[in-house]
Order: structure tokens, then C-alpha cells, then sequence
């Protein structure tokens, strides 16, 4: 479904991400890992469009994405969040739902404004839907400022799943998430995979990448120094140098 090959991106003379190859099959939870500075948020930008590459290939469904503006690419089925919670503030739940929806059905039958005034039958059933899901049915009518923050974090996922894409990227979902609260991310991650998403998880807390991914990239220095399962990856010895400076055979 999504490829990478040789994705290179330099700002300036700083090297962000060097001839990246990664390739995420359909239906598949497929984690990008690395230590702080390794290049995962830049690699997510570059394959929504925020960022160009320098050089390499992006290519999505068979099409390389060289040029395509981030909304075009929404268009194509690529939905995102973000590290930092980035919700519309003064709207409530259900207008924070509604305003993301991305299906053609909705694009060529009504104008935006149509789409924002006249809710059909089955945009608020597809909304009830995602809303039950997200265990926020009860805050529907609540400004999205008013949530706590584990809400806005639900919110944030479920917009995402609101403009129906066929691949989603988690940029660090768990972020300021306790343990209870990761646990519950991973069932719903697991949820979004089985309504027929694949995603692409950035992630630093282990509990949610180990518990939920198929395959694992790791990359430091924008690099990829490993790939695998997650029980291979978890005693690489690659990736042991590179968040702990050790190897596993190395004495104390």
C-alpha cells in the first residue's frame, strides 16, 4: 500500500531522513521507532505532504506522491494526527467529527457548506458510530476545549477516522497517556486495523508498540537500522546500541 524508496529529506545541511525504504502492506499496524532526533516525525511529514522530499520516491496505492498537496493526499485516503493535540478548540465534538469527514460520496454529491447545515441520515449515523467507539457519546454537544486531555486524545483519533482514510498515521498517540490509558489506546488502535485502516504508528512508549504492531522499522540518524517483528526487534542488538549506547552481549 505505501512505499518509501531512498526518501531523503535535508534542511539546509542538516541530513533529517537518509534513503529511507519502508514498505507498510494493506491492513497492517506498522511501527516507526527511534531514539529523539531520529527523523520519525519528518518521515510522517514528508508522506502527508507537509514536507517535499529531497530526493526518493513516495508512492501510495501504485501512485508516487511527488507534488501532491496534503489536502489532495486526505483526498486519497492518507489522514494523520499530530504529537501535539491539535483539535478545533471552540467547535464542539460532533462539529470537530463532522468538519473532517473526506468521503467522495460527500465531496461530489454537496458543497462543504450543504455538508455543514444539512447533516444527512447517514452522515449522523456514521458520526454516532465513531462517537460510541471513542466512548465520547455523551460529550457530543461539549466544546472540544472543555474535554480532559485523555478525551481530546480520543477526539483527536476519531476526527482522524472520520475522513474515512485508507491509510492512517499515529504520530505519537500515547504522548502524556498513563499506563491505563495506553491500554486502552491499544484496543482501540487494534479496532481502527479491523475496520480495514492500516496504520502507521509513531510511537516512543513500548507498551503500545510492542502490544499492537505486525512489523517494526527502526531508524536512527534518519536511517533504518532494523527491521523485523516485534520479538526480533526488542533483542537487536542494532537497536540496543541505539537507545542504550549497548549492545546485549556487552558486560555491565
Amino acid at each position: 500500500m505505501l512505499e518509501l524508496k531512498g526518501v531523503t529529506k535535508r534542511f539546509g545541511g542538516v541530513q533529517a531522513v537518509n534513503g529511507l525504504d519502508i514498505s507498510v502492506a494493506e491492513n497492517e499496524i506498522f511501527g516507526l521507532i527511534g531514539p529523539n532526533g531520529s527523523g520519525k516525525s519528518t518521515t510522517v511529514n514528508l508522506i502527508c505532504g507537509i514536507y517535499p522530499v529531497t530526493a526518493g520516491e513516495i508512492v501510495f496505492n501504485g501512485k508516487n506522491l511527488a507534488g501532491l498537496p496534503p489536502h489532495k493526499r486526505l483526498r486519497a485516503g492518507i489522514a494523520r494526527t499530530f504529537q501535539n493535540i491539535r483539535l478545533f478548540p471552540n467547535l464542539t465534538v460532533w462539529q470537530n467529527l463532522l468538519v473532517a469527514r473526506n468521503s467522495m460520496e460527500d465531496v461530489h454529491s454537496q458543497s462543504f457548506l450543504a455538508r455543514w447545515l444539512g447533516e444527512t441520515r447517514h452522515t449522523r449515523g456514521e458520526i454516532e458510530s465513531i462517537l460510541e467507539f471513542s466512548d465520547l457519546a455523551d460529550k457530543a454537544d461539549d466544546l472540544a476545549s472543555n474535554l480532559a486531555f485523555g478525551e481530546q486524545r480520543r477526539l483527536e483519533l476519531a476526527r482522524a477516522a472520520a475522513a474515512k482514510p485508507r491509510l492512517l498515521l499515529l504520530d505519537e498517540p500515547a504522548a502524556g497517556m498513563n499506563r491505563e490509558e495506553v491500554q486502552d489506546l491499544i484496543h482501540r488502535v487494534r479496532g481502527l486495523r479491523d475496520s480495514g485502516i492500516t496504520i502507521l504508528l509513531v510511537e516512543h512508549v513500548m507498551q503500545l508498540v510492542m502490544n499492537v504492531t505486525d512489523r517494526i522499522c527502526v531508524i536512527n540518524f534518519g536511517q533504518k537500522i532494523a527491521q523485523g517483528t516485534p520479538d526480533e526487534i526488542q533483542n537487536h542488538s542494532a537497536v540496543q546500541e541505539a537507545y542504550f549506547g549497548t549492545t546485549a552481549g556487552d558486560p555491565d
